[in-house]
């Protein structure tokens, strides 16, 4: 053991919150000399091991940090780095880089992490839940025990002093258990908001993945097909210079013979001479007389 880890003994031992807790009265260590565990005398609760990561030294004071808090930081922390790789391999897939092909197998290990961590995420649910329990509980015990008093205080069984003792002590408990209350509220919308994310980007790597490989295995394909059957050239027909005149110049029309064209002349009028007229006007007399 170092010095420090030495001087830790004799100690006094509080929560986070300033609860006191007992004091440290001896260590147990590895072969290598690191302190496994520290044993602290808590009094009516007897001995206890708490393992030395929970410990932090302060000073004079020892403070205890507890289990379900170390576990939900652990389980964040990685949860929040296997994101960030994740988001990291999309960029990769996304680039078209040669990865594609290797993204794939990241991908499932990062997948297989992620379902470690949410083994572990469903064990530190549970410690939440089983450390609410015990915390509703100390609030009630807490505010039978300031209702108890007051009650005494108003039937003359304790004097005011003590009262406002009581009353002082039950709100602090009151107090550090609603702060370690909300404090496990907070970290479970954390991990519940993780999770989401993680379903979120899960679910789009997969198939940002997915369409890159099955673009990759056609683009192989294609080349493979097109190395392996060439397309036949097709023959070309061989034309003259003569024949390629030819076939541009159209031929010209011939003029039509002398037999092939007729006129056609307009007849000249009728002259009309006086003797006519004369002629139709005398029928034309004769026509009326002969109708009166």
């Amino acid at each position: 053991m170092t010095q420090d880890d030495i001087e830790i003994i004799g100690k006094h031992v509080k929560d986070m919150y300033g609860a006191f807790m007992g004091k440290v009265i001896g260590t147990l260590t590895e072969i290598d000399g690191s302190i496994q565990s520290v044993g602290i005398d808590c009094g009516s609760q007897g001995l206890q091991q708490i393992q030395y990561e929970q410990l932090v030294v302060q000073g004079e004071t020892v403070i205890f940090i507890p289990k379900w808090r170390l576990d939900s930081q652990r389980l964040i922390r990685e949860k929040q780095l296997t994101l960030r790789r994740l988001k990291a391999l999309m960029d990769i897939v996304s680039e078209n880089d040669d990865m594609k092909a290797d993204a794939e197998i990241i991908h499932e290990k990062y997948k297989s992490k992620l379902t470690s961590l949410n083994e572990m995420e469903f064990e530190i649910k549970s410690k939440l839940n089983g450390r609410l329990i015990e915390l509703d509980t100390q609030m009630k015990s807490a505010k039978m025990l300031s209702f108890d008093a007051k009650v005494q205080f108003r039937s003359n069984e304790i004097s005011e002093t003590i009262f406002e003792t009581i009353k002082l002590c039950t709100n602090e408990v009151i107090e550090h258990v609603g702060h370690e209350q909300s404090e496990i509220s907070n970290v479970e919308g954390r991990i519940a908001d993780l999770e989401l994310e993680v379903q979120e980007i899960t679910s789009i790597t997969e198939i940002k993945i997915q369409d890159s490989a099955v673009s990759y295995l056609e683009t192989i394909e294609s080349q493979q097909a097109i190395q392996t059957i060439l397309p036949e050239v097709p023959p070309e027909p061989i034309v003259t210079p003569s024949e390629h005149i030819e076939s541009q110049v159209s031929p010209m029309p011939e003029p039509p013979t002398e037999s092939e064209v007729t006129f056609a002349f307009p007849e000249p009028p009728q002259h009309v001479t006086s003797k006519t007229s004369k002629d139709d006007n005398d029928d034309d007399w004769l026509a009326r007389m002969e109708a009166q």
